[in-house]
């Protein structure tokens, strides 16, 4: 699966159980071409629905198609689904206690040239208030799939923010995933990097390979899940480490930071430095650029790293 798009493997992982459980229904709003769906729309046209561009709508349809036993995923850009559906999201699916599985693509940085009001800085703050919702940001291909599954078997809403271009591959296919809890990719010594997300994981990689290089040796923890989040291998790494470093594609206010600070301050008091979106509205740009703007970023990473571990 290394040189397909995330999206590919979305609308792939679907048409599969779908095949296999007639309860499952696709909704989306406007932007199947986006979303690479349309091939689940070929395969179950009777059980594909484009509301339009009418999200809040989108959501509360597929709350009624919920009570009646089917499973609906929802799927728009992350902006849509977080802030314009929230209140639909919140009281007609998580209040309710219903089934429905919001996705939100293009999260953060990747809306690229959809520009600043396309640019969810704040979804994971958002979705994480909300009681009992599971949240969620696999970081390739073989976490997509495996997460995904996952989720549809979960009896409850989940939020999963979704990166819809190409990435590099972390994980072989025989890695276990398992919804609330983490991963480690590296073991070190020094300072443990908190992150999740192809964005963020990716450049925690990158950030790795330059901080040995000045002797410091870092722990990577690909956080999958963000609510619930792992306490456990969390307090495990902090009782290992100088440091904890966080590293999102989000605000670092009430983002993965902030729910890392929230265990530890609690379980095991350690200095934490969040990095990623300081308080800002997104903008037009590469992804390239975009991550050196805000600070998600190898280079970037390293540095706050380098200010704060001595």
């Amino acid at each position: 699966m290394s040189d397909k798009e995330m999206r590919a493997v979305f609308a792939e992982t679907l048409i599969e159980l779908a095949s296999k459980d007639k309860n499952i229904v696709l909704l989306e709003a406007d932007l199947a071409k986006s979303s690479g769906t349309l091939s689940f729309k070929k395969q179950f046209p009777d059980r594909f629905f484009d509301v339009g561009v009418a999200e809040a709508n989108m959501v509360g349809i597929s709350a009624g198609l919920s009570v009646t036993g089917k499973i609906p995923i929802a799927s728009t850009f992350a902006c849509f689904a977080s802030r314009r559906a929230y209140d639909q999201f919140f009281i007609s699916c998580n209040y309710a206690k219903l089934n429905v599985k919001l996705v939100g693509s293009d999260p953060g940085v990747t809306a690229a040239f959809n520009g600043g009001t396309h640019m969810p800085f704040e979804d994971i703050a958002l979705m994480r208030v909300i009681p009992d919702l599971i949240v969620f940001e696999p970081c390739d291909t073989v976490s997509l799939k495996k997460l995904l599954l996952q989720s549809i078997s979960h009896k409850g809403c989940t939020y999963m923010r979704l990166h819809r271009k190409s990435t590099p591959v972390i994980y072989n296919e025989n890695q276990d995933f398992e919804l609330g809890k983490g991963l480690v990719l590296k073991e070190g010594k020094d300072v443990t990097i908190v992150t999740c997300g192809a964005i963020c994981v990716n450049e925690a990689l990158k950030a790795a390979q330059s901080l040995e290089k000045e002797g410091i040796t870092p722990t990577i923890i690909d956080m999958h899940t963000i609510k619930p989040i792992d306490k456990q291998l969390l307090v495990k790494f902090a009782k290992k480490s100088k440091l904890i470093v966080t590293f999102e594609n989000h605000q670092i206010i009430n983002g993965l930071g902030s729910a890392v600070t929230e265990v530890l301050s609690y379980e095991y008091p350690i200095k934490v430095v969040r990095v990623g979106v300081e308080d800002m509205f997104g903008e037009v740009g590469t992804v390239d650029y975009l991550k050196k703007r805000f600070g998600i970023c190898a280079e970037n990473l390293v540095e706050k790293i380098k200010q704060n571990y001595r």
